[in-house]
């Protein structure tokens, strides 16, 4: 569908046609269309930028990112589908493998996945190979296969649109985890060590930058960083972000019928 740029909803409705091509494509599940347009509705109450907040989140995640020992970048359907191109340029500026991680698995649809990565770039990929999979024991979807180079021995891992069960049973493994989740008081939000509460098409292209930035930044000042951020706080700050938003959208409501 070739979406009019002078449209007033153009970068989402084109943003909708990515994903549908991706569910066209093996990409997406079904079902990730409806976390999508789930994921929009709240950045509709977030005002469909970053706010203050997000920064610091992104900030604090990128940090986290640098100082981490074995740092892993977990990604699913939507993700590839949203922004393969971005993920692969933020995999290669960190030095940080990627693994397939889905949800609705299947190897076929998994290589698939693969490829899209690899035409925008990725030479290694993790979680295909059957030799090197073991599992979550805690889960018993199709996400408890992971990588044993990859998820399941590392230290920090970024999992950006996650099941709340995953991480949790990450956090019980020891590891720490950041995620990329528009809704504040979802459970993946809640049990994040960082949570970034943005859109994802927006999130990693400000990490690329943040990170350029923050290499310059020597292992103390990135250290100050990660403790100094409270996702708890966070997360408070994002939620009355969109409550105060919420309120003067409902006064500019108010004052319009009262014009009428």
């Amino acid at each position: 569908m070739a979406i009019p740029n002078d449209h007033p909803r153009a970068q989402s409705l084109k943003i909708r046609e990515q994903i549908i091509e991706g569910m066209h494509n093996n990409i997406v599940a079904e079902a990730g269309l409806i976390a999508h347009g789930r994921g929009e509705a709240f950045d509709y109450l977030i005002g469909e930028e970053s706010p203050t907040y997000a920064i610091e989140q992104q900030d604090a995640a990128v940090a986290l990112l640098l100082t981490a020992e074995k740092p892993v970048f977990s990604v699913n359907g939507n993700v590839t589908a949203l922004c393969a191109a971005e993920v692969v340029e933020f995999s290669e500026l960190l030095n940080v493998p990627i693994e397939i991680n889905l949800f609705y698995r299947r190897e076929e649809r998994a290589k698939i996945v693969a490829e899209k990565l690899v035409e925008s770039g990725a030479k290694n990929i993790l979680g295909l190979d059957p030799e090197f999979q073991t599992i979550i024991t805690e889960l018993s979807h199709s996400r408890r296969i992971v990588d044993k180079r990859g998820i399941h021995s590392a230290d920090v891992v970024f999992v950006p649109l996650e099941d709340g069960d995953r991480t949790m049973a990450l956090r019980k493994m020891g590891k720490q985890v950041i995620t990329v989740d528009l809704n504040p008081i979802s459970r993946t939000s809640v049990w994040s060590n960082i949570t970034i509460v943005n859109n994802i098409i927006r999130t990693i292209p400000e990490m690329i930058s943040t990170a350029k930035e923050l290499q310059k930044m020597n292992q103390k000042e990135l250290l100050e960083i990660v403790n100094s951020f409270d996702n708890n706080k966070s997360l408070r700050e994002s939620l009355e972000h969109i409550s105060d938003r919420l309120d003067k959208l409902a006064r500019v409501a108010l004052d319009g019928l009262e014009k009428i």
